[in-house]
Order: C-alpha cells, then structure tokens, then sequence
C-alpha cells in the first residue's frame, strides 16, 4: 500500500495517520510460515523539521513450532515501527535499515511493514520466553514438569560413588 505525503512534505508540523495490513504468509523463518494472518500496522508519519518521521506500532499472530520443546503454539506479538523517509538515499542512508526512500511523494507501507516484522522477530521461535525444553536423555518436555531422570553424575566423582555404594 502507497501512502501518500505530499501535503505534509513542504509543511513542517504536518502529519498523516495510516492503518494497513500486510500478508506475509509466503515468509518463511525456517520450517515455518509464522504470519498465517494479515500483519496489522497503524501510525503516523510527521514532518519534523523537514523530516518525515513514521512511527507506529505493527500487531501480528505469530503460529510456529517451538524451537526448544517442538511443540506447536499460537502468540500474539507487537512490535513498535520508527522509520526514517527521505526523498534520496545518500551512501551512509543506505546502510541503515530503519531509512526508506519514497516512491514519488508516496511511502511504500508494505516494505516497511515487512522489514518491521523481519528484523524484530527473534532468532529462535519459542512458545513462551521462559520454555524449558526437552530433556536430553528421554525426551520429556520439561515444560510439563520433572521427567525422573537421575542427574548424570560428574565421572570424576565415579570413585566416590563406589565408595558409598559398598557401604
């Protein structure tokens, strides 16, 4: 979607609201396609000083598979939008990800949409921030509680052990 700004470009002070939504359910992050809904973006953008400013917030269902327990969750998640609109990108714009040049005197919403939600999301897909993950000997979700596995004992303390035992 084509935001247009050419009433607030020449007039500092000026804004403009915007609400879209993006489908991103072709991205992919690994095995998973986390945005099956519409990503949802509301904000405004304002000329200040001359600089157009975008800032809002993007709402998304996240659907994935948990990276430490395999199991299969549903999160809402939000992340906040800043972004920087200029009419040309100079060499040193160019390497910031958070600097988008305007098609004409329009912002392309879609692009930093994607690119809000690309580079917030987390390296690993978890259910929830504090999962516990799979044991590593038998395969029990520890999310679910303790699986009964004795504590695999440090082999320098083996010695020890025998000693105990021949008691």
């Amino acid at each position: 979607m084509l935001l247009g700004l050419s009433k607030i470009i020449d007039c500092p002070g000026g804004s403009v609201s915007f609400a879209t939504s993006v489908d991103l359910s072709d991205l992919r992050f690994g095995a998973c396609c986390p945005a099956r809904d519409p990503v949802r973006a509301s904000g405004t953008v304002r000329n200040t000083a001359g600089v157009l400013v975008l800032s809002g917030s993007l709402t998304a269902r996240l659907y994935g598979v948990c990276d430490r327990c395999a199991r299969e969750f549903q999160r809402d998640v939000e992340f906040p939008m800043e972004a920087v609109l200029v009419t040309e990108l100079s060499d040193e714009e160019n390497e910031d990800e958070w600097v988008f040049q305007l098609e004409g005197d329009s912002a392309d919403l879609d692009d930093i949409v994607t690119t809000t939600f690309v580079l917030n999301m987390d390296s690993k897909l978890l259910c929830k921030p504090d999962c516990k993950g799979l044991c590593c000997r038998c395969g029990a979700n520890l999310n679910d509680g303790p699986c009964g596995c004795q504590p695999e004992l440090d082999p320098r303390f083996a010695a020890l052990k025998q000693l105990l035992s021949d008691e």
